[in-house]
């Protein structure tokens, strides 16, 4: 197995929807509870980014297993049957990414509390049966917004509180408070899952995964899309507006109109060659923007 073969089998270019919360949830803690605790955040981060690769392995190897197109999908699609990978090869991988950040998890968990634990054994769960089990949640309508959910907001929320654990207040106001600042995570990490599954609508029904897409259609599914997209700098809007986040942040406008030009032609057509990649663009360039803005609202709060 060569690198770029390793590179598509664990999903690296997708890594940003991982990172970019972890992130998030550190420039936050920075700004709005000046504090940070370096150690476990660095150990935090290696374990989020090991079992984040057992996940998108464990997503191949499952559907490889579970095809029913076993010509089309699974010996030219999938990666397993495309390049002829050995599945030892593949447990051996499952198998060390899984127990390494399961135990750096709970080293970070021993280090900070109760609450990194359970954060962390739900994005466990979620990761598990995202693709495995008799009926994975990946081919159900609900995989877009649990992995907007887990990876959009735990990974965020986990991060803050590492950070955080001497001031933190676990409330209601405070959960609304950190599920809106990382809104727009959730929802354009949610898209990017959602046009994916918009671009395989039909392998996914040839091989027995309805996701959401099978259930409100093509065009529906590109319209919430849109509005995802506009929802997302709402929030942003929101925050600003009840002095969760700087006025710093409303900068992230600027990127508007690039974003505008990648959504083109994926609006225009849904092929998973071609256009998908415009929805990691446009993830990208708002992670991007939105993190390096909050971290210069984190400086600037200094003086």
């Amino acid at each position: 197995m060569n690198a770029k073969i390793f590179s598509e089998l664990i999903e690296f270019k997708a890594k940003t929807a991982s990172i970019f919360p972890f992130l998030l949830g550190f420039g936050y803690s920075l700004y709005h509870y000046h504090s940070v605790n370096p150690l476990p955040l660095a150990i935090y981060f290696v374990a989020m980014f090991l079992f984040n690769c057992f996940v998108d392995i464990w997503d191949n190897y499952c559907d490889y297993h579970k095809a029913v197109d076993k010509v089309g999908y699974q010996k030219n699609t999938n990666i397993i049957g495309r390049e002829n990978l050995s599945l030892s090869l593949i447990r051996g991988l499952l198998a060390f990414f899984f127990f390494i950040s399961l135990i750096l998890g709970l080293v970070v968990a021993a280090m900070t509390g109760w609450p990194v634990f359970a954060l962390g054994l739900i994005c466990y769960a979620v990761g598990i049966f995202y693709a495995g089990g008799p009926k994975p949640l990946s081919s159900l309508p609900v995989g877009e917004s649990l992995s907007g959910l887990t990876m959009g907001y735990l990974i965020f929320l986990i991060s803050v509180y590492i950070n955080s654990s001497a001031s933190f207040t676990w409330n209601g106001l405070t959960l609304l408070q950190t599920i809106l600042v990382a809104l727009p995570n959730i929802l354009l990490i949610a898209n990017l899952m959602l046009a994916n599954n918009t671009c395989d609508l039909e392998e996914d029904e040839s091989n027995h995964r309805y996701t959401i897409v099978h259930y409100i259609g093509r065009k529906n599914a590109v319209r919430w899309w849109i509005f995802a997209i506009a929802l997302a700098y709402s929030a942003i809007v929101l925050s600003v507006i009840l002095q969760l986040l700087s006025p710093i942040m409303l900068f992230i406008f600027t990127v508007l109109p690039l974003i505008v030009k990648f959504a083109k032609p994926y609006i225009e057509k849904q092929v998973k060659r071609k256009t998908f990649v415009c929805s990691v663009k446009i993830l990208l360039l708002f992670q991007l923007s939105q993190v390096i803005l909050l971290f210069i609202s984190s400086l600037m709060n200094k003086h």
